[in-house]
């Protein structure tokens, strides 16, 4: 089997009724919180998120309900021209210019139709999935019929053939230019030669790819196709990326973890020095030294990386940070024995067995729910909201993670294993909007 893609007739917002466009598209679904939610809403009658996350009341049930909604905007939309499908047959070259730590990056991604494979060799994912998102997802398809949302795909071609027809692309003018709230700037262009298509989808044909994002997208794409036998579902919107480009980031996710009764940090540290080495940094609250402290934590759990062992950062409250090493690994193999070595060689692997589950007792379902468990990207501003958080009571404590190298995603996938839940934030989010695909 091989990756089979080709170019397709999007559905996109018609500048010409909705105004800017950009004020139309909005970030996955899964990353919109209830504030940014209601700002989407207030920012176009038109915006994405009426859709993909729309509001539920009191009185929904199962005839009426955000997902009927969802179907009766896709179709309002459509029928008053502020959506419209392209007249021709298009790969879309995606640019994403950004910043990081002061330093300027650009992700080039190409959109086109893929032919959906059950998991294996050719389509790996890399994270767990949960079943709550999975079940919302579906009954938007389920309501709808169309994909909104990009599925993030990773290859590698040492040539950058898409790429460079991008570029070129790219000298042309956009079919869609905005700069999202994060100061990302965003750019969609069309290719539409046919010896171009024809080119990216020669090269594809001897890859396979890695789920980087959208897991439950792709999982949903997968059932939905078994549930409907819809020949039309069988090819699903996704965004592919090379990863032999600069522009390709790794962010850590972190986890804030609150609601564990009866939990002690003293009692917390003391089981943990039993198979972790632990090093304190802080010992007051006061600014300085917990500034001090802070840095000290986070530049040693970096080295600790760095050296290929898995360190955990840690935030215990009045300004005590530690950095937990585990020393003793025979722990990993008895918790997970079907695991192989680079599995259990992950910090958040080792956090989630031997810390989130075996210290402090959560489940799966505990997990997926933030009343336990936050998972806290690490964008500017996140480690330190996550110490207000523990300071004020809010969680009772905080974990720092390090981010996936990519050859050690690339290893565990070709294993066929999947990283623990929000193992890896890759930066900056694909946006939801720029392309619908409507079966």
């Amino acid at each position: 089997m091989t990756v089979e893609v080709k170019p397709f007739r999007a559905f996109r917002f018609n500048a010409s009724v909705v105004g800017d466009v950009g004020r139309c598209i909005a970030p996955p679904y899964d990353v919109i919180g209830d504030e940014e939610q209601e700002e989407l809403y207030r920012r176009s009658e038109h915006n994405i998120v009426r859709i993909t996350k729309g509001k539920a009341t009191p009185s929904d049930n199962g005839q009426y309900n955000q997902y009927t909604r969802a179907a009766e905007f896709l179709q309002r939309w459509i029928d008053e021209g502020a959506l419209k499908p392209d007249e021709r047959d298009t790969v879309y070259g995606y640019v994403q210019d950004f910043e990081l730590n002061g330093v300027a990056f650009q992700r080039l991604s190409f959109i086109a139709l893929g032919k959906l494979e059950d998991f294996g060799k050719v389509v790996r994912p890399h994270e767990q999935i949960f079943a709550k998102p999975l079940e919302d997802r579906l009954n938007l398809k389920r309501a709808t019929a169309a994909r909104f949302g990009l599925v993030f795909m990773l290859y590698e071609d040492p040539q950058g053939v898409a790429e460079k027809l991008i570029a070129r692309a790219a000298t042309d003018k956009p079919l869609v230019d905005f700069v999202d709230d994060c100061g990302v700037r965003h750019r969609l262009f069309p290719i539409t030669a046919g010896s171009e298509i024809e080119a990216i989808v020669r090269m594809m044909q001897d890859k396979s790819c890695i789920i980087a994002d959208g897991h439950h997208r792709y999982t949903t794409g997968l059932a939905y196709l078994r549930e409907t036998g819809n020949p039309a579902a069988r090819y699903q919107m996704l965004a592919f990326t090379n990863t032999r480009q600069s522009g390709l980031v790794v962010l850590a996710t972190h986890r804030l973890v609150g609601g564990i009764e009866g939990f002690k940090p003293q009692e917390f540290l003391l089981h943990l020095t039993h198979g972790f080495t632990v090093s304190k940094f802080g010992s007051g609250a006061d600014a300085g030294s917990k500034e001090s402290a802070k840095q000290q934590m986070l530049s040693t759990t970096k080295g600790v990386h760095e050296q290929g062992e898995p360190p955990l950062g840690i935030y215990l409250g009045d300004g005590r940070f530690y950095v937990a090493v585990l020393k003793d690994k025979s722990l990993m193999t008895a918790a997970a024995p079907d695991k192989s070595e680079a599995w259990r060689a992950l910090d958040v692997a080792v956090l989630q067995k031997l810390i989130l589950e075996g210290l402090l007792g959560l489940t799966e379902e505990n997990m997926g729910n933030s009343d336990y468990v936050e998972y806290v990207k690490d964008v500017p501003n996140a480690i330190d909201e996550m110490i207000a958080a523990v300071d004020a009571g809010r969680k009772q404590l905080a974990f720092f993670t390090n981010p996936v190298r990519m050859c050690r995603l690339a290893e565990i996938t070709e294993a066929g294993e999947r990283m623990p839940h929000k193992s890896t934030y890759f930066y900056p989010k694909m946006f939801t909007g720029l392309t619908i695909q409507k079966l």
